[in-house]
């Protein structure tokens, strides 16, 4: 790991402040991917700003009957919290399902959100990686990548994001609440965080050098079943070869879909929808991005399988 310098945040105003001031500079909280990555030295931060004593760790109903969920709030918190295990079932579970249960006392939901991807060639510092390095190439285009994107990926990058939580959250329709340098407030859909690779795989999301996420916004409770199913090559702590967070109602579905995209997937239109009409959507973008590989494109086969089976849940 390289030497860096490191700071304590009073606020977020003063988390802002710090980062505009140090060109650079990144945010740290429970440090779960960003720790290993410096110590990987694929990320070298000159200056960390630690936001542990900032607040934003609350969650709190919303007039309109929702949820506001503060960036430093914890995976495991969240997940147990009465109101998400009662109305937002398909959060707890999605929460529950990811890492492991000492990492998730440890993650918060802004980190989550933020957390880099999970591909091999990324982490192999000896591979050429466009993310990791821009201009270096992608060792995953003509390498191992059962686990890679088969929609929305380019030509410079076929990763996926690996967070469960995000996935949970845009069948949700949750809004990103951010500080932006110069005090002034900032949202972002999930859809709308997350970039899309194009010919710049690393830059990842739509915030600007130096903006904190300070919050998740949830809308009031859906009607309907909530269901999170996660498909892996092992049972516990492994990242979703395909997941989807589904919410029910009269044979249609809200959906996004995790583990097939740079971001959670969901079908254009928005709203609930058949399954024939999302499996169809998935499939066309699969067929017009020309990504998909002879070793990833069974992907499509278990999204479709997996929305049969949450339809066929009858509990």
């Amino acid at each position: 790991m390289k030497q860096f310098t490191f700071e304590r945040a009073t606020s977020p105003a003063d988390a802002v402040e710090k980062a505009a001031r140090t060109p650079g500079a990144r945010f740290i909280a429970g440090g779960t991917n960003l720790l290993d990555l410096m110590k990987l030295q694929i990320e070298s931060p000159a200056h960390l700003i630690d936001i542990n004593a900032i607040g934003l760790d609350t969650v709190e109903s919303t007039q309109d009957g929702g949820l506001r969920i503060g960036a430093l709030v914890r995976n495991a918190d969240l997940a147990a919290h009465p109101r998400v295990r009662k109305e937002y079932g398909v959060l707890s579970s999605a929460l529950v399902s990811g890492a492991s249960g000492q990492l998730r006392n440890r993650a918060t939901t802004g980190g989550n959100l933020l957390q880099r991807t999970r591909c091999p060639y990324f982490y192999d510092t000896n591979q050429p990686c466009n993310k990791r390095m821009p201009g270096s190439g992608c060792a995953a285009l003509g390498g191992y990548s059962r686990q890679l994107a088969v929609v929305g990926a380019s030509t410079e990058c076929i990763a996926t994001h690996p967070s469960d939580m995000a996935v949970a959250l845009q069948a949700l329709g949750a809004v990103v609440e951010t500080q932006q340098p110069g005090g002034s407030s900032g949202q972002h859909t999930l859809e709308a965080l997350y970039r899309a690779p194009g010919t710049t795989p690393h830059l990842e999301t739509a915030l600007v050098p130096g903006e904190l996420i300070t919050g998740v916004r949830l809308p009031s409770p859906p009607a309907g079943r909530q269901v999170y199913r996660k498909l892996r090559d092992r049972a516990s702590y492994a990242f979703a070869l395909v997941s989807v967070a589904a919410i029910v109602e009269d044979q249609q579905m809200r959906v996004a879909v995790g583990g097939v995209s740079h971001r959670p997937w969901s079908p254009p239109g928005g709203g609930r929808q058949a399954a024939p009409a999302i499996i169809s959507a998935l499939r066309a973008e699969a067929a017009n991005s020309a990504i998909a590989t002879e070793q990833n494109r069974f992907k499509l086969d278990l999204v479709e399988r997996s929305l049969a089976s949450i339809l066929n849940r009858t509990t």
